[in-house]
């Protein structure tokens, strides 16, 4: 097992180069990868201006820290001399921005090779995983940033130690999430890299399972010939894996390098030790729900135990660290009900998020509130969204939230409904399901899924608190 330095890492060109970069407009600023990089060139002295389809809490606070945004697709409104235009593959091809910026003119470029770009010049940590990346990426950052290590962070979600999703705490490291989406994660150069889980997604990309697998395998293939994987156990890639410097974590899986022996559901988080390599480390403590979230400090821990970082710091990091926005956020809680949002949109993650719910409330009714997310991934998945579901004692269905994608034919929320096995179930709008909620005497409320129904989090909670 290789122990990995980094202290003679030195700040290289492109960097450099980044920084000379004085106008950056961004087509799609208010994604959470895209707003992150937003905020980096902002960090640089740069002037930040950008593009989105709608007004969001996100694009209000990039707004009060200075960056300029724009909701209409309006030539008029796109800067012409700009140095370099950044943009999402979730923008339309017909989109008039793009077009404009895409005649050979200007440097355009996507997000991922931005972060490539960032990833190849630097000590660089990449997260990737079907679910579970966002937080250890997260964790790993907050370990570096408060043990003093120092590192550039950027997240696929808000961090609520630092309330945003980049962190600028040194140059030390960079860590990136590493999106398997479009085939982003194939731009990045890691250093050290986490797989977190390789499942069944992002089949409008991929096409098949197989498919999915290989594209893993050649992010691994990006490693450095001296780097270092984290690898989570069980997944479908594990014997195909290169020769490489690894290690293995799980949970509970003992045949795992790294694992919790043990752990205690105590108030607000838990209580767990960690067997590392044969030896026990014992009385970390995590204090965020979701007792896969211990699997994700696992990861979390081992990378920053690769980086020579004390277990002491390791520890203070991991008990400091606050979650983040939308990942098992605890939003109201009083002796009559607990309302837990989450961003969960593929059946796994519902599973483990569900399956935690009803750890720390055994004898509490849950009703759950979900939002498919994408027509394809409906489609696909309905069956695994069902059977996630149906462990709770009511569910009910908002209609699916498209993103990026046009309407498919016979493909809506009875897909799952219809399968769903639960007790109570049940189709809902949005104002109708706040009506439910004003008629609900106790229990725990759950609101999960990754589209806009995070909007509907403050009035549920306002509801709850006034009853």
């Amino acid at each position: 097992m290789k122990f990995i330095n980094a202290s003679n890492v030195e700040t290289k060109s492109v960097v450099m180069k980044l920084k000379a970069i004085k106008h950056v407009y961004f087509l799609g600023i208010g994604g959470i990868g895209m707003s992150a990089l937003a905020r980096y060139f902002k960090s640089l002295g740069a002037t930040v201006n950008g593009y989105d389809r709608t007004p969001t809490a996100l694009t209000e606070v990039l707004q009060k820290e200075g960056i300029g945004v724009t909701f209409e697709d309006d030539l008029a409104a796109y800067p012409k001399e700009v140095d370099l235009v950044v943009y999402t593959p979730a923008i339309p091809k017909d989109h008039k921005g793009l077009n404009l910026y895409n005649n050979g003119q200007f440097q355009l470029m996507k997000r991922s090779e931005v972060l490539g770009l960032i990833s190849a010049d630097r000590f660089s940590i990449c997260v990737a995983g079907s679910h579970g990346k966002t937080t250890v990426s997260s964790m790993i950052a907050h370990i570096l940033a408060s043990s003093g290590a120092g590192c550039t962070a950027f997240l696929g979600g808000i961090a609520t130690n630092y309330n945003s999703n980049f962190i600028q705490q040194g140059d030390k490291y960079v860590v990136i999430e590493a999106d398997e989406f479009d085939r982003s994660f194939h731009r990045l150069s890691p250093d050290m890299a986490v797989i977190t889980a390789v499942d069944t997604d992002h089949l409008d990309i991929y096409g098949t399972k197989e498919n999915i697998d290989q594209a893993f395998i050649e992010f691994v293939n990006k490693i450095d010939e001296e780097g270092f994987l984290v690898m989570k156990t069980g997944q479908s890639i594990n014997d195909a894996l290169p020769v490489l410097d690894k290690a293995f974590y799980a949970l509970n899986d003992t045949t795992a390098d790294v694992y919790c022996s043990k752990y205690w559901v105590v108030e607000g988080g838990y209580i767990f030790n960690i067997m590392y390599f044969g030896k026990e480390y014992v009385g970390l403590r995590l204090n965020i729900g979701g007792f896969h979230n211990i699997e994700n400090a696992i990861a979390a821990f081992t990378i920053a135990k690769e980086l020579n970082i004390s277990v002491d710091l390791i520890k203070a990091g991991i008990a400091s660290f606050k979650g983040i926005k939308r990942r098992f956020e605890k939003v109201f809680s009083n002796d009559q009900f607990v309302f837990i949002d989450d961003y969960a949109h593929h059946p796994e993650e519902i599973r483990v998020f569900v399956e935690s719910v009803k750890e720390m409330f055994p004898e509490q009714k849950i009703t759950a509130v979900f939002q498919p997310h994408l027509f394809s991934r409906t489609k696909d998945l309905a069956e695994g969204f069902a059977k996630s579901l149906s462990t709770v004692d009511e569910v009910l269905l908002l209609d699916i939230y498209p993103a990026r994608e046009l309407p498919m034919e016979g493909v809506t929320s009875k897909l799952i409904l219809d399968k769903v096995t639960a007790k109570k179930k049940a189709i809902v709008s949005k104002e109708d399901l706040l009506g439910h909620i004003r008629t609900m005497e106790q229990g725990v409320v759950l609101t999960i899924g990754a589209g806009d129904i995070d909007k509907l989090v403050e009035p549920i909670k306002e509801i709850l608190a006034s009853k």
